[in-house]
């Protein structure tokens, strides 16, 4: 294992090192966006921990600079805990979101269960529900026939829902089986990505129906 560690704190790259290699992985260090950008060009990584307020070249634009070159999971490191700022971070593709102050162990945590998501196998089927076709060994969903843009936690909470089509689903089962790590009860992580998914899915966002006071279901 790989990790990329970015922050301009060199205390917490040192914790975070300190663990990576306690688990037998090999870590990197890089102080700005401008480093990760140029360390991410010359190695591969199978992850990064991105901090967002950074000098030179923020956490964001590092990712979306890295985005168009590679594609590695991304968990954001950030002091700011935001809904905006988690929202704008899962748009541009990344995979989790760490609010400072953070438990080592957690983030170690977070780290495997987006290595075991990326390295599980997709279903070969492809399902149409009216206008909505999604792929799930492509991971292409299509609106109308037009390809929607969606971010790679969308495509897993889409799949998952079409693979439990029909059970209802509480927002701490979506947490333990698309994010894989039980995340505090933090719910408004689910509601934020569902929100973004209906979004994208336009007109056929109708099959995502709320359950009050539970979660969702994918009703067709």
């Amino acid at each position: 294992m790989k990790v990329l560690i970015v922050d301009d704190e060199e205390m917490i790259r040192g914790v975070l090192k300190e663990y990576v290699e306690f688990e037998g992985g090999t870590a990197y260090e890089a102080e700005d966006g401008m480093q990760a950008v140029k360390l991410c060009r010359e190695n591969d990584f199978d992850i990064i921990l991105m901090d967002v307020m950074m000098p030179k070249l923020d956490g964001f634009s590092a990712v979306k600079e890295i985005k168009k070159f590679k594609n590695i999971p991304v968990i954001m490191l950030s002091a700011r805990g935001e809904e905006y700022d988690k929202l704008f971070g899962f748009e541009i593709g990344v995979d989790d979101y760490v609010t400072k102050p953070f438990s080592p162990k957690e983030v170690m945590a977070r780290i495997h269960a987006v290595l075991k998501r990326g390295a599980q196998d997709v279903s070969s089927d492809v399902v149409t529900f009216e206008g909505l076709t999604i792929d799930m060994a492509g991971r292409n969903v299509f609106v109308d026939g037009e390809k929607a843009e969606l971010t790679p936690k969308e495509y897993e909470i889409l799949f998952y829902f079409v693979k439990n089509k029909g059970i209802a689903l509480t927002r701490e089962k979506l947490l333990m089986d698309v994010w894989g790590f039980d995340f505090y009860g933090d719910d408004r992580t689910v509601d934020t990505h569902i929100k973004m998914l209906r979004s994208n899915l336009k007109q056929y966002r109708k099959f995502i129906v709320t359950l009050r006071g539970l979660g969702y279901k994918f009703e067709v």
